[in-house]
């Protein structure tokens, strides 16, 4: 694999359950870095994340992690990819410590190295105090947390992160999200991070790939993906009760329109009509506006153009 190479690469990814297709002819590759992997639930990204690694073999198409075929090497691909699946997998009544160096020693790791890693990473992932604990003692939190430990502890090439602030409070939230950061851009670990969550995405990750019914709505980096291919505009007019109406004619004016508050929306305007198209239509419809300026488009205006909710 050379540098610049994808990390991960699907060709006309097909998944079928019966008679759900879950992954409807998916091309798409990640780069290395941290990539974001965005949908709703049901989208498809935890199905693709288990068909990356074997766990699911498609129905047609070819996938590729690490340079590696995965219908050919999924055992090589698995012992150097770190996997956080989105459900609990811990062993009951195992230790934390016992439990992760276990999940080393099955990665290939000698016995002495694969202790010696686990109690490293359950002091990286903030467990360290409670490493002896049996893990069915576990909040919600600390086992998200042993999951992150158990992906880290063979020291893997790339990270697949499946909802990792699943149940956590806040302040829990918060930090497994510096932990991915820090993985990301201070690590070097090349990452996918799959979340129904945009600030989880937008935080932690560089790229995305937006997945909507089995199928990649939009990708690339985040910073061009939020670039406007027009301009985007605060707007809140006089009276809230008018607002409905003079939503349709924008809308009916090809402009894509969000409400944020009761009376306040954010409106997206195309090309380079500007806020002169915003003020003509709004006195057409007699409508007082009494506020308006230039708003940054948000990772949330992206994902909703991409899913067709704008």
């Amino acid at each position: 694999m050379a540098e610049g190479d994808p990390v991960v690469t699907l060709e006309g990814v097909t998944v079928t359950y019966g008679k759900n297709r879950a992954l409807r002819d998916v091309t798409s590759s990640f780069a290395a870095g941290a990539v974001g992997l965005l949908g709703p639930n049901g989208a498809g990204k935890s199905t693709m994340l288990k068909a990356l690694l074997g766990f699911i073999v498609p129905e047609r198409g070819r996938l590729r992690v690490l340079g590696l075929d995965v219908a050919e090497s999924p055992l090589e691909i698995r012992a150097r990819v770190g996997y956080m699946p989105e459900n609990d997998a811990h062993i009951p009544g195992m230790n934390a410590v016992s439990f992760v160096a276990y999940c080393g020693e099955l990665a290939g790791l000698p016995r002495v190295d694969a202790m010696q890693r686990a109690h490293e990473m359950l002091f990286y992932v903030g467990l360290g105090e409670a490493r002896y604990r049996n893990v069915d003692t576990y909040s919600t939190g600390m086992k998200q947390r042993i999951k992150l430990a158990q992906a880290l502890v063979h020291d893997p090439d790339l990270l697949f992160l499946d909802e990792p602030t699943n149940g956590m409070d806040p302040k829990g939230r918060d930090e497994m999200l510096e932990l991915v950061r820090d993985l990301a851009h201070n690590k070097g670990v090349s990452l996918i991070l799959s979340s129904h969550l945009l600030p989880d995405v937008e935080y932690t990750c560089d790229h995305v790939v937006v997945m909507d019914k089995g199928a990649i709505a939009a990708s690339g980096p985040i910073a061009a993906l939020k670039q406007p291919r027009g301009r985007v505009y605060e707007l809140r007019i006089k009276t809230a009760g008018e607002l409905d109406l003079f939503v349709e004619r924008l809308r009916a004016s090809g402009l894509d329109c969000k409400q944020t508050d009761e009376d306040v929306m954010r409106v997206f305007v195309p090309g380079e009509g500007g806020a002169h198209e915003l003020f003509a239509l709004a006195a057409a419809a007699r409508v007082q506006v009494r506020h308006l300026r230039p708003s940054v488009p948000t990772l949330e205006d992206v994902f909703a153009h991409a899913v067709g909710e704008a």
